[in-house]
């Protein structure tokens, strides 16, 4: 699914102008992206957890000449499912929503 494809879901599914999903859709990501900017985690029940990691510099190897090279320090993205999405992707019913995917 694209962005633009969200947008038209959001205009479909809420009634609210193209416009305005548009936004709502944009502000949504927006705030996400700054709340990860931050280092902080966001959870969103029902769906899943987004965690940024913080990875440290490493040796690794060139997978095409074999050469030892340095990988240097960043932060990755992780997303971790909750057992109900995971549930409903495999067509299980139920699942408990509380407390899942809660580690920090």
């Amino acid at each position: 699914m694209t962005k633009a494809e969200l947008i038209e879901a959001v205009y479909t599914k809420v009634g609210i102008s193209k416009k305005e999903s548009s936004d709502l859709v944009e502000m949504i990501f927006d705030t996400m992206k700054d709340t990860l900017s931050k280092g902080e985690k966001i959870k969103i029940s029902g769906f899943g957890n987004f965690v940024v990691r913080e990875k440290r510099s490493r040796l690794g190897r060139n997978p095409q000449t074999g050469d030892s090279m340095e990988i240097s320090a960043r932060r990755v993205l992780t997303f971790r499912p909750s057992q109900v999405l995971k549930n409903d992707l495999n067509g299980i019913e139920g699942g408990s929503d509380e407390d899942e995917n809660d580690e920090d």
